[in-house]
């Protein structure tokens, strides 16, 4: 495993409202939004404006790499292969582009951002394998199919034992490293969610006094989280099982410390929400059936094979298409609210069906069908088919990449409003990594945007 140390260089703006010293970066920035009231069926629409300061530490970090064969070229990172505009050329009229972080030498120009150092010329990118810590493993999340391989676990039942053992490994990799920050990337198989219990997982405490007495319900990926948050140190859940039960959520809060996930977003899932935010935009209305098929043949495919773990995966995906449909009430009917003004039923949406086959044979090469079958002009029909291939870990690795590297920065970044005293850091759930991932963790009491577009543009703004 070798490392990358990253570094973030700072930019020549020349802004009243950007200032540089050697221990931040600090910039001003005014949020212009709307406040919508309605009342009577009626829309009162009234501009906001509410001005921050953001601060920022400019200080290195590390990064470790998969090791392997292959050179990595980074194709398939939001941070390392893509650009966004920065405005225009004052003199030939013509937009000028830039990046976020370049993993490719020392030198750099004006324009860019963070930047991955490589090693020393002579030295290869891909240093000694290292041996896998041991990790814990309850049968009762994982496919019995995945037992065979779990030959490398923390001996025991007692789950306490485990977090404090998980807890110590994270504090000895910190110190024997050298490392300011440590990032915890579950990236481990799908578990089966967990049941969320009254008195076990729904509050802080409970979920600690859970894991004090063994409580079964607690899953391998919780024990993971919770040590990350009592070390302080970020988390980010790569599978799409229910890690972070509502009593890790609080934890995070409490312990002030960053979580974020889940499901990591490559390949279908990415498609199917420009896609479906393309229908709903242009006025057309999925209408009977998204349907999803996949067969893939990897370890990964071997864990969905089974009933439990599946349905982790399933409610993941089919997640993806809610806030489009829920933003088009033209199109689709709003739920019926009773006279409490809750729900009576979940208003009109496309039946979105889920597939997953183990197959073999393809290896890490996940086929993925999908058919989007739509109403449009006077009840005519209109059905689309996409059949997408792709080597799924392929597709997988840079978002790891970009979730740890945004995962590290983000713990740098505080904020006031203006006229405030004190700087405070972001809140514990990082919803500014929805990118890259299936199912956007957000903070309790918002709305989970899924649409690719505006997760971009977020990021991008931020």
């Amino acid at each position: 495993m070798g490392q990358l140390r990253t570094r973030f260089v700072r930019l020549p703006a020349r802004s009243e409202n950007t200032s540089f010293t050697d221990e931040h970066i600090t910039a001003k920035f005014v949020n212009r939004g709307t406040a919508v009231v309605v009342d009577n069926g009626k829309y009162i629409v009234t501009p906001t404006i509410e001005e921050y300061e953001f601060q920022m530490s400019p200080r290195l970090d590390h990064l470790n790499t998969k090791n392997g064969l292959q050179t990595p070229n980074y194709i398939g990172s939001l941070l390392c292969a893509s650009t966004f505009r920065l405005g225009v050329d004052s003199t030939t009229g013509k937009d000028i582009h830039g990046y976020l972080c370049r993993p490719d030498g020392e030198g750099y120009d004006p324009l860019q951002g963070p930047r991955l150092r490589p090693p020393a010329p002579g030295r290869s990118i891909h240093g000694p394998a290292r041996k896998a810590l041991p990790s814990i493993y309850y049968p009762d999340f994982i496919a019995a199919n995945q037992e065979a391989r779990a030959d490398n676990v923390i001996p025991g039942q007692d789950k306490q034992a485990h977090l404090e053992h998980i807890r110590a490994d994270i504090r000895k990799l910190k110190q024997d490293n050298e490392l300011d920050r440590v990032i915890v990337f579950w990236t481990a198989n799908t578990e089966r969610f967990a049941d969320i219990i009254p008195g076990v997982n729904d509050t802080a405490d409970n979920l600690l006094n859970a894991i004090k007495t063994s409580h079964e319900e607690v899953s391998p990926s919780t024990i993971f989280a919770v040590a990350a948050i009592l070390e302080g140190e970020p988390f980010v859940n790569g599978a799409p099982q229910n890690t972070f039960v509502p009593g890790a959520i609080e934890l995070a809060e409490r312990e002030k410390s960053f979580i974020g996930g889940d499901d990591l977003k490559s390949g279908q899932t990415k498609l199917k929400s420009v896609l479906a935010e393309f229908l709903v935009n242009a006025g057309i209305k999925p209408l009977f059936s998204i349907a999803s098929y996949n067969h893939l043949g990897n370890n990964d495919g071997h864990n969905l094979s089974a009933e439990r773990q599946f349905r982790s995966k399933e409610i993941s995906k089919s997640s993806v298409v809610v806030d489009m449909v829920a933003a088009n009430r033209l199109l689709f009917k709003a739920p019926e609210l009773n006279e409490k003004g809750a729900a009576k039923d979940k208003g009109e949406h496309p039946d979105h069906v889920v597939v997953i086959k183990y197959v073999p044979a393809v290896g890490d090469f996940k086929r993925a069908i999908d058919e989007y079958f739509s109403e449009i002009f006077c009840g005519g029909r209109s059905v689309i088919n996409i059949f997408n291939e792709c080597e799924d870990s392929l597709l997988a690795t840079p978002l790891i990449l970009d979730l740890s590297i945004l995962a590290e920065l983000l713990t740098r970044v505080k904020y006031r409003k203006v006229g405030e005293p004190e700087f405070k850091p972001l809140h514990s759930v990082l919803s500014l990594l929805s990118y890259m991932l299936k199912a956007p963790l957000v903070k309790p009491g918002t709305e989970v945007i899924n649409s690719l577009n505006r997760q971009r543009t977020l990021l991008r703004h931020s």
